[in-house]
């Protein structure tokens, strides 16, 4: 389990592929670090910022935990091959400890596991998923107004 903000700027000192969504429809509880199987143009593509990890999920099947709904569009498309899909289930590397947390997580009412953010962790690319609880509409539009009242006070303190 990572104890670190989860919305700062850099990531392990370089951050790929942000769900922008995840802190807005979610309250994120716990978060977790894993390794991620990848093809080589797969891994190409992540470092140019050709996917999308918006509308994506996590889920324990089989003692194995998988990456569902994750776009990752081709880094060369003439050299692509025909047969590539871009939203196919990729598996994540976690270990045995982590994968009995995340099942029972998973098992339980409410909560479910989100992607964070893909980024590189020396030549490995690496995801961060969350366990997380689904905000009710009343609680965004609190997220909302205090967002925009602390956009108000830095712009008076800007002004002074």
């Amino acid at each position: 389990m990572i104890e670190k903000s989860l919305y700062s700027d850099m990531i392990h000192g370089m951050e790929y592929v942000y769900n922008k969504k995840a802190k807005f429809n979610y309250e994120i509880l716990d978060t977790y670090e894993a390794g991620i199987e990848l093809t080589g143009g797969e891994v190409k593509a992540i470092r140019a910022k050709k996917c999308s990890l918006e509308g994506s999920r996590v889920t324990v099947r089989g003692g194995e935990a998988f990456l569902l709904g994750a776009t990752i569009h081709p880094f060369q498309i003439a050299n692509t091959e025909t047969t590539y899909n871009e939203v196919r289930n990729r598996r994540l590397l976690l270990n045995k400890k982590e994968l009995r947390a995340l099942s029972h997580t998973e098992e339980t009412q409410g909560l479910t596991l989100i992607p964070i953010s893909l980024y590189n962790k020396g030549r490995n690319i690496k995801i961060q998923i969350a366990t997380a609880r689904g905000k009710k509409q009343f609680d965004k539009r609190e997220t909302i107004k205090k967002r925009e009242t602390d956009r108000e006070i830095r712009r008076e303190i800007k002004r002074r």
